[in-house]
C-alpha cells in the first residue's frame, strides 16, 4: 500500500482574535440588539459582513464601537450579582427604542448611555404606568399602554408620532426624522440654532454631519438625531429642559 498523503497541517486560531470574536458574540445579546442591528454596526465600523472575516484591527474597533454603546465585559463575572434579564419581548424592545429617542431629545433625565447600558429608568416609569413590578411580565395590553404613555410624552416635546397610511418602513423612517426636528426646535427656542436654519445647515454648523447623498438616510437621520441632542444636553445643562420642553 502506498503512503497515506498527510493532511494540511491546521492551526490555532490567533488567541487575541479568539477573545475578541468571542466578546463579539457576546456584545450584541447583553446590548439587546437585534441581529439586523448588529449587521449594521459590524458593517459600518469593519466593512466586513462576519466577524470572522475580520481583522485584528477591524475587531478592536468593533467592540470599541460596542463599549462606547454600553457594553461591559465585567457585567457577568463570577462574584458580582446577578442582575435581572431584560425584558425581552416585541413591545418591551420598542419601548426601549422609545426610550433610548425620547433620552435624545432630552425628554427624560435619563442621558442615552444610560438608557442604553441599564433599564432601570424605564423599568421604574413602566412600574408607575402600569402598576407592574417587571416590564418583562406585562401583558399585551399593559404593554400597549406603556407604548401610549411614551407617545404622549413624545407628543409633548414636539415629536409628532402619528403617521397615518405609512408603511412600517416609512413610518420609522418618518419617525427618525421628526425627533430630528423636534430635537432642532429645542435648540432653536434655547437659543443655539438660528431661527431660520434648516435641518441640513444645523446638522453641519452643530454637529458636521452632511448627507452622504442627496438626503439623509435612516441611519443617518438616527445618527443625527444621537449628536443633535448631545448638543442640546451638553449646552442645556442638566434640569434645564423643562423650560425649553
Amino acid at each position: 500500500m502506498g503512503q497515506a498523503l498527510a493532511k494540511p497541517a491546521t492551526y490555532a486560531p490567533d488567541p487575541r482574535k479568539r477573545s475578541l470574536l468571542a466578546m463579539v458574540h457576546i456584545a450584541p445579546k447583553q446590548l439587546d440588539m437585534d441581529d439586523d442591528d448588529y449587521r449594521a454596526v459590524l458593517l459600518r465600523e469593519t466593512g466586513c459582513m462576519s466577524a470572522k472575516d475580520c481583522t485584528v484591527q477591524q475587531l478592536d474597533k468593533l467592540m470599541a464601537e460596542f463599549r462606547r454603546l454600553g457594553f461591559s465585559s465585567t457585567a457577568n463575572r463570577p462574584g458580582r450579582k446577578a442582575q435581572p434579564a431584560r425584558a425581552d419581548h416585541a413591545l418591551a424592545r420598542k419601548a426601549r427604542v422609545m426610550w433610548i429617542s425620547l433620552a435624545h431629545l432630552c425628554a427624560i433625565d435619563t442621558t442615552p448611555q444610560a438608557a442604553i447600558k441599564s433599564d432601570k429608568a424605564l423599568e421604574a416609569f413602566a412600574c408607575r404606568q402600569l402598576r407592574c413590578e417587571r416590564l418583562q411580565w406585562a401583558d399585551q395590553t399593559q404593554g400597549d399602554k406603556l407604548i401610549e404613555a411614551l407617545k404622549a410624552m413624545a407628543e409633548r416635546h414636539g415629536w409628532e408620532q402619528s403617521q397615518a397610511k405609512l408603511s412600517k418602513a416609512t413610518y420609522v423612517h418618518a419617525l427618525k426624522v421628526g425627533l430630528c426636528y423636534a430635537i432642532l426646535a429645542k435648540l432653536k427656542r434655547a437659543g443655539f440654532a438660528g431661527e431660520t436654519w434648516t435641518l441640513p445647515v444645523a446638522a453641519f454648523r452643530l454637529v458636521g454631519i452632511e448627507p452622504e447623498g442627496i438626503h439623509f438616510s435612516t441611519q443617518e437621520y438616527e445618527r443625527l438625531a444621537a449628536a443633535l441632542g448631545r448638543h442640546l444636553r451638553a449646552h442645556a445643562g442638566r434640569g434645564a429642559f423643562a423650560e425649553i420642553a
